[in-house]
């Protein structure tokens, strides 16, 4: 039942715009900036986004637990400062069909505790002394995403995510990673042998055609849109979570996975294994993951499917996966979640995921009894 809205992507002029005096929708991020800022939540942008009456905050980066706490305190705030301005916030994932829907994207990244940030290739390997030591990073991070690639999909599996995934800008439930052209041709050569000399990041000249603002330097490439898992310059973006989500299961998965994949490589180096030979060994084995294309295309979702990366369509399906065997042993090795507590959060997602269709199915037949029949009745016309 119901109308798609008059208007999607034509015309441009909603999304990334400021928002307008002509409507209460900029006050009230005034006032929901204002309130987290009290409480030293810096929300550093605000801007319209694509679908009717769709709008975006970006806070700034920090600490992994203090970013998942704030985010809580956020989503809280804009609901309830939203009714102070005759306004409601819906934080579900796709309030409006064929055009975008709303998600969190999580930008990860990691650091050493002095501050040296490990995914930006410069850094790093100026850290170290080691030209290859951010394509051993990177080895680890993309034998992660392929081997505990359902624990990914599990993490962002909800009632309203499931509608969202697979079109306008949401990415499919297809967990694969994007590295752009530059990265994937070093990690491919380091892999086979032909190089182990550093990245450098390709870079452009921005011109905007004004005398106020001067051609700038940026990166080359962008991220991929499309991609659940791109690479975005320092950090991964984790694009897939679900905009009502509690983001922290997504950030334990990912440092779970990852931390795993580290200790084994540390482990096998202590043991005499040459790094680099490892590195390529975890590349080789996993290179299957990595993904630069259009993830929405039919016939590229088929090619990736067959390589055997993770594609779990059903959130249902993917809360499983919390308690396989593979998962549970991660975690005890890990010394995050006991068997009992994967057992517990299963169950916990899955009530909540089986409570909302519930009660969405309940107000859809109330809406067609109490309105829409009698609307039609009223008419004559049924």
């Amino acid at each position: 039942i119901g109308k798609d809205a008059p208007r999607g992507q034509e015309m441009c002029d909603h999304y990334m715009a400021p928002p307008s005096l002509a409507n209460p929708a900029l006050a009230c991020m005034q006032e929901i900036q204002d309130e987290c800022w009290r409480l030293g939540i810096p929300l550093k942008t605000r801007h319209r986004e694509v679908a009717p009456n769709q709008y975006e905050f970006a806070p700034l980066y920090g600490y992994n637990t203090t970013q998942i706490d704030q985010n809580l305190m956020v989503m809280q705030i804009i609901e309830e400062v939203s009714a102070r301005h005759g306004l409601a916030a819906l934080l579900q994932e796709k309030p409006f069909n064929d055009v975008n829907g709303s998600g969190k994207h999580n930008n990860w990244s990691i650091a050493t505790e002095d501050g040296t940030m490990m995914l930006h290739p410069a850094k790093i390997n100026a850290a170290t002394g080691n030209p290859a030591s951010f394509a051993v990073i990177m080895s680890a991070i993309i034998a992660a995403v392929n081997e505990h690639g359902d624990l990914l999909r599990m993490a962002i599996a909800s009632p309203g995510n499931d509608f969202r995934l697979g079109a306008c800008e949401a990415p499919p439930a297809i967990v694969s990673t994007y590295l752009g052209d530059d990265m994937t041709f070093y990690l491919s050569h380091f892999k086979d042998g032909k190089g182990e000399g550093e990245y450098i990041p390709q870079t452009k000249m921005l011109d905007l055609g004004t005398h106020e603002v001067l051609p700038f330097e940026v990166p080359a490439e962008d991220r991929n849109r499309t991609s659940p898992f791109p690479y975005g310059g320092a950090r991964f973006e984790f694009r897939a979570v679900g905009s009502s989500q509690n983001p922290s299961m997504v950030n334990t998965v990912l440092n779970t996975i990852v931390a795993e994949k580290f200790a084994e490589l540390a482990d096998k180096c202590d043991a005499g294994a040459d790094i680099h030979d490892l590195a390529r060994e975890a590349l080789n084995e996993n290179w299957r993951v990595i993904f630069n294309g259009n993830n929405y295309d039919p016939e590229m979702q088929e090619e990736l499917t067959n390589r055997g990366i993770w594609r779990i369509d059903s959130g249902v399906e993917a809360i499983a996966r919390l308690t396989d065997p593979k998962s549970i042993a991660l975690f005890q090795k890990m010394k995050v979640l006991t068997k009992e507590e994967c057992e517990s959060r299963q169950q916990i997602l899955h009530d909540h995921y089986t409570g909302t269709v519930e009660i969405e199915a309940k107000c859809l037949v109330d809406m067609i009894q109490q309105h829409i029949i009698p609307s039609v009745k009223s008419a004559g016309v049924g």
